[in-house]
């Protein structure tokens, strides 16, 4: 064979081979990103997730999630008073809807994850790593430590691509506006 001929082949294996490469790759990402809405469901769901980040509804069954504020924290217009300390010295309580808990660290009130400024809407994927793998508070770096019990450091271990798969999904999510009150340290809990 002549050498231009088995360049001009080699040339042809070598681009269809790219466009194969490529084309494979792209339906990767296809297949990924139809998929990570899904995972993030699966991932928030089984992580029990709305079990305090959603305000809950008196029914029949007892308190169910209520469908119209789910993942939306604790109500703003509710905070815990009259706390009976002597309890949260090594026990912890929570709130009929569970969105609100108080213990020996303080109260603590569920976040609003909502895709709504006044929840995630606005965070970038590295807070909420930051916030779900460290602890912080907002994702902000230098901020407070979430408090209990947002079990973050048992979230500390989770992929980065199950972490893209929660945000993406909670970024899907309705957005509900609803500021929760700030968590308030042991000695103020009942001001």
């Amino acid at each position: 064979m002549n050498s231009k001929v088995v360049t001009v082949c080699l040339i042809s294996i070598f681009l269809y081979n790219c466009n194969q490469i490529q084309k494979e790759a792209k339906d990767k990402v296809n297949i990924s990103n139809d998929s990570l809405l899904k995972r993030g469901e699966y991932l928030v769901t089984i992580m029990a997730c709305a079990d305090c980040h959603s305000p809950k509804m008196k029914t029949d069954q007892g308190f169910v999630p209520d469908p119209d504020l789910t993942l939306s924290g604790h109500p703003s217009h509710k905070q815990l008073k009259d706390i009976d300390t002597s309890l949260t010295r090594t026990w912890a309580i929570f709130s009929e809807e569970g969105t609100a808990s108080a213990g020996p660290w303080g109260v603590s009130y569920a976040a609003n994850i909502t895709s709504d400024p006044t929840g995630i809407g606005e965070w970038t994927q590295e807070q909420f790593n930051r916030a779900m793998k460290q602890g912080k508070y907002k994702g902000i770096e230098k901020a407070r430590t979430l408090q209990p019990p947002m079990p973050w450091p048992s979230f500390a271990v989770l992929r980065d691509e199950d972490l893209k798969a929660i945000f993406t999904f909670l970024k899907s999510t309705k957005p509900i506006r609803n500021v929760p009150p700030d968590s308030k340290p042991r000695k103020d809990m009942n001001h």
